[in-house]
């Protein structure tokens, strides 16, 4: 007992004495360091743009290491009056900046945030627009989410009975069309997550929130995927197919919540031609999912919640997006699409080998082209 008690304060002694110093040097003011010469260091992010009668309403952030304040602000090179719910913005902190101005449907307009040391931030709106009423976003989200996500996954499973039926050396070709559908996944929500991280605040994390979340997710998944080979009556075919289902599902909660977003500022029209693009799209992700069960029996009920699994996230995107606009947040879940997916495509690749153990043939090759170059092609309509 004596042992294991000198062990754990052997342990924490560096801490304490870590936090012992931290603590003297910030009572002390940092003693033997000189002030700070030059004007304050001011970062300010506009994170969300609302546009109501008569006024722009912008959600900032403090990115910066000193707190800031608005002295004037200047709409189209006039300045306008302003109010702000928070008359001064610390580190990371948030403000709601309200601007009365009568505002012109269609027209674009330049905000100038001008701070008390003389800084200008300047934002862009280049087409404003009325923001939509958030009162009825929850239905409207979730009809889109349904849309975009259930309904085209559902429609991608039915290739089931026709895949039962293709001769056995199709399947191999068809779990690298998978791959290829996969990766090009991956590939753009890595993407997005990078633009969505820089658009934010850097202070919060920026395009290191993507690997955070990838990286999170490929390990949670790699967890769930060893407890899921260790319990009986778990099929491999089934397995994979839930694994494919849940990093499509982490995907299209990114995407949904990109949907959410653009359509609370105004900036996505939902026609028919969207819809559509996006069913399109997202109908082959329904193949990915039926592909590894391909040879084997199923259940219907298995087969419902594979896809709710996989599209029903897209409905939760929506709704978050819509209610609030948070760059930080965005990356993170897109980045844990990018684990999952990278994950379930380690798990799919020994499907796709041949004879002689080859991943890379060109049966393989074909079809991973031709998965990606299918959702490249389906891309161009959303």
């Amino acid at each position: 007992m004596e042992s294991r008690l000198n062990t754990w304060v052997l342990g924490l002694l560096p801490l304490c004495v870590i936090a012992v110093a931290v603590v003297g040097f910030a009572v002390l003011d940092g003693p033997g360091l000189t002030a700070r010469n030059g004007p304050p260091a001011e970062e300010l992010v506009v994170e969300r743009t609302v546009l109501g009668a008569g006024s722009i309403e912008l959600v900032v952030r403090n990115a910066g290491p000193d707190p800031v304040t608005l002295a004037q602000v200047a709409v189209n090179d006039a300045f306008a009056d302003f109010r702000m719910s928070e008359p001064e913005i610390g580190r990371l902190g948030s403000a709601n900046v309200r601007i009365t101005y009568p505002w012109v449907d269609g027209e674009a307009y330049e905000v100038a945030l001008l701070t008390s040391t003389g800084g200008i931030v300047a934002h862009e709106i280049p087409v404003a627009v009325l923001t939509p009423d958030p009162s009825g976003f929850i239905g409207l989200m979730a009809l889109l989410g349904t849309y975009v996500g259930v309904i085209p996954v559902a429609i991608g499973m039915l290739w089931l009975p026709w895949l039962r039926r293709v001769p056995p050396g199709w399947i191999r070709a068809l779990m690298a069309l998978t791959i290829g559908l996969l990766a090009w996944l991956a590939i753009d929500a890595a993407l997005e997550g990078m633009e969505v991280a820089n658009a934010g605040a850097g202070a919060l994390g920026g395009a290191g929130l993507v690997g955070i979340g990838a990286i999170a997710a490929y390990l949670v998944l790699s967890g769930v995927q060893n407890w899921m080979s260790a319990r009986p009556g778990q099929t491999g075919g089934y397995r994979l197919s839930l694994l494919v289902s849940v990093g499509i599902g982490l995907h299209n909660l990114g995407e949904g919540l990109a949907i959410g977003s653009a359509y609370a500022v105004g900036a996505l029209a939902l026609g028919a031609t969207l819809v559509a693009g996006f069913a399109i799209h997202n109908t082959t992700e329904g193949l990915a999912i039926v592909a590894p069960v391909s040879e084997e029996r199923t259940t219907p009920f298995r087969l419902i919640f594979l896809g709710l699994v996989a599209g029903g996230p897209a409905i939760l995107g929506a709704w978050l997006g819509a209610a609030t606009t948070q760059p930080a947040l965005a990356a993170l879940l897109l980045g844990l699409g990018v684990g999952a997916i990278a994950q379930v495509i380690l798990q799919l690749t020994p499907s796709v080998r041949d004879g002689g153990g080859r991943f890379l043939h060109p049966v393989s090759i074909t079809g991973i082209l031709t998965g990606m170059l299918l959702m490249y092609a389906t891309g161009l309509l959303t």
